[in-house]
């Protein structure tokens, strides 16, 4: 299970601006921990975003248990999967 959830949603306002959200909840840990998982997701978000993030769209992550532990080269290779994914269910959206 990965350590986070991505949502993304398109705003259809022709605004090509990619918008993040980040949130982490109390049942993670303390707020060291809970911000120290928002400052991975940022970084994360500021690598990857620009090359893999869907125009237009507000991205939303969302911190799970396990996150916080897991080694930062693990997530990067999930959120590559994750927008990946987006990206292919959002291509055949696009065309009708």
């Amino acid at each position: 299970m990965p350590g986070f959830v991505l949502l993304v949603r398109p705003r259809g306002d022709d605004d090509p601006v990619m918008r993040l959200g980040i949130t982490v909840t109390k049942k993670i840990g303390n707020a060291v921990v809970r911000n120290r998982m928002k400052r991975r997701f940022r970084a994360l978000a500021r690598e990857l975003f620009p090359e893999a993030g869907i125009a237009g769209a507000d991205h939303v992550l969302i911190g799970r248990a396990g996150g916080i532990e897991r080694d930062f080269s693990e997530l990067r290779v999930e959120l590559r999967k994750a927008l990946g994914k987006v990206m292919r269910s959002a291509a055949p959206q696009a065309r009708s």
